[in-house]
């Protein structure tokens, strides 16, 4: 049987739900994903590098973890599923940071981005993912101009960064 997914308004509310198929490829159907950012102790970003067999962004570095949120399945069930299926693990703390609407040419994505600090072991999906490593901030940010890493995680990466510079100026007016 297909995958379904659940096709939302801006909001994150269903209004139907289609086969894979037809809303990736079709960006005027919004449909919800979550992502994990997995930080180690160093602060460093742990990235995986999809398959080659991966139907979007195949051989690109990209977010930790991320997925489509199945019908009647909440952000918090469809978090710990994905993270479970693509890295061996199921998070125990994490943090919700933002959500933000990803479109480009075949899909529009409303992205609910958490994070989480977790530093290993990670048993990850070889259908899915060809390796996972750590990445410190700095040669992330040297490579980002280079054909290495999915669109997707390029904005993602960026929406982090605005982010935490937000979340450290708050808590340098606070402290």
């Amino acid at each position: 049987m297909a995958e379904m997914i659940e096709v939302v308004d801006p909001e994150g509310r269903v209004i139907e739900v289609r086969p894979r198929e037809e809303v990736h490829g079709n960006p005027s159907f919004l449909h919800r994903v979550v992502h994990l950012i997995v930080v180690n102790c160093r602060g460093e970003i742990l990235l995986q590098k999809r398959s080659l067999d991966k139907d979007v962004a195949p051989g690109k570095w990209d977010t930790s973890v991320g997925g489509h949120i199945a019908p009647g399945e909440s952000l918090e069930e469809a978090l710990q599923r994905e993270t479970l299926e693509e890295l061996g693990f199921v998070p125990e703390k994490v943090r919700f940071l933002y959500k933000y609407i990803h479109s480009n040419s075949y899909e529009s994505e409303l992205v609910y981005t958490f994070e989480t600090c977790y530093e290993g072991p990670f048993e990850f999906n070889k259908k899915e993912i060809s390796e996972v490593r750590f990445w410190p901030e700095e040669q992330i940010k040297e490579a980002l101009e280079t054909d290495i890493f999915s669109d997707n995680f390029k904005e993602e990466f960026q929406r982090y960064l605005n982010y935490r510079s937000r979340e450290n100026s708050l808590n340098k007016e606070e402290g």
